[in-house]
């Protein structure tokens, strides 16, 4: 499955480095070709011969190692490897790299290399949700690094909490999945929109909705991995917006109207997945309305409906909604379909656990024009995008 593929795992000082072995193992027996990087405190726990037998190369751990090719040895992993994995990978090693700081023989290879790098942290409760190293991971991720969530658990240091390696299992197919997928959409130009809107009532309130993107963001880091051209359009979020794509912030839906039809004739597939406000205050007060004693009664209009209006422009682009409910979920979504004209609808129950607005996971209805419905059971957002991709590519 993996053959062929160049892989570098590093390996990084932590307890669970002896799962690291597993992980070495799992993926040569798919066909990888393995390189092992370790740090000195990681041989503090598991000796180098070991992983030497399990990868059948060399373990390298000292930079100023006698070097075994002609070629300086951390150039020459870093320009072969497909995938650079760090398993465990403690908060040294992450904030090494968003500081740019090349000391050792994993982190040299990793500045050096164009390949995709992905950590999977391993560490203490209060070190993983310390701020500064939530930072970090954010800065990484903004800066297109991957990583692979801890899980939670009782760790080493007898704590209940996250920061447990991820199951092996899981990592390995994390990255089986990301080395077998093909870059299927490079020449596609795609525009996708996420997150709320928000309609002003004065220059203190306005009306919105329980939107935070997450399922947005993911398409477009899914489609830019794909080798997509990706246009992002959102409303305010707490997301950092993704590396690599156009990035385009809106607050109103009037906004977002605007700006999606601006871009609607240059981009391929369209991917409508933001939750547009329906109405927005006949009129936004310029002061603070100020209390009173009697009920407030605010008049509403329509909002421009944008899926409508790309459904009637949509000549041969492909066209996706989404339809979040709370009960009849698929009729609903077919009578979405159908109106608007689209060739995908991703629907979604709010009401069901695991599903819906501010989680990390989804369960989703694929429902295509020809009315072929398949459920996806709760998986992760990430995992959610590219199933929704996967689909698009079938059609197009």
């Amino acid at each position: 499955m993996l053959k062929g593929k160049k892989i570098v795992i590093g390996v990084t000082g932590g307890i669970a480095a002896y799962k690291a072995c597993d992980i070495t193992s799992s993926l040569k027996k798919l066909g990888a070709e393995i390189n092992v990087i370790m740090t000195e405190s990681a041989t503090h726990f598991v000796n180098p011969q070991t992983f030497q037998a399990l990868s059948q190369n060399p373990v390298t751990v000292d930079m100023f190692d006698t070097p075994r090719y002609w070629d300086i040895e951390h150039i020459s992993l870093a320009q072969k490897a497909d995938l650079i994995l760090v398993a465990p990978a403690t908060a040294n090693i992450i904030g090494k790299v968003i500081n740019g700081i090349a000391d050792d023989m994993l982190s040299t290879t990793i500045m050096a290399s164009t390949a995709k790098v992905v950590f999977a942290p391993a560490m203490n409760t209060k070190m993983y949700l310390n701020p500064i190293v939530q930072n970090n991971i954010e800065g990484l991720k903004a800066l297109g690094y991957a990583f692979i969530d801890p899980a939670s658990g009782r760790l080493a240091c007898g704590e209940l909490g996250v920061g447990k390696l991820c199951e092996v299992e899981k990592i390995i197919v994390y990255v089986t999945e990301l080395l077998s997928m093909e870059a299927d959409l490079k020449g596609k130009k795609l525009l996708i929109t996420a997150g709320p809107t928000i309609e002003a009532i004065d220059p203190v309130r306005y009306l919105t909705n329980h939107s935070t993107g997450k399922m947005g963001y993911a398409i477009a880091e899914a489609a830019h991995g794909r080798g997509a051209e990706v246009t992002l359009i959102s409303g305010p979020t707490n997301l950092k917006p993704p590396a690599g794509m156009e990035f385009i912030r809106v607050n109103t839906a009037e906004e977002m109207y605007d700006r999606v039809l601006e871009n609607f004739e240059e981009n391929d597939i369209i991917i409508k997945s933001a939750a547009v406000a329906d109405y927005r205050p006949e009129a936004t007060h310029p002061q603070k309305m100020k209390k009173q004693d009697d009920d407030l009664y605010i008049k509403l209009v329509r909002n421009p409906d944008i899926l409508m209006e790309l459904g009637k422009r949509k000549g041969n682009k492909y066209l996706v909604g989404f339809a979040a409910e709370t009960n009849d979920i698929i009729e609903y979504a077919k009578n979405k379909l159908k109106k608007k004209n689209l060739d995908l609808i991703v629907a979604n129950d709010l009401t069901e656990e695991g599903a819906g607005f501010g989680k990390d996971t989804n369960v989703v209805y694929l429902i295509d024009s020809k009315e072929d419905t398949t459920k996806l059971d709760k998986m992760t957002k990430l995992e959610v995008a590219h199933k929704v991709l996967d689909k698009i590519v079938k059609s197009i």
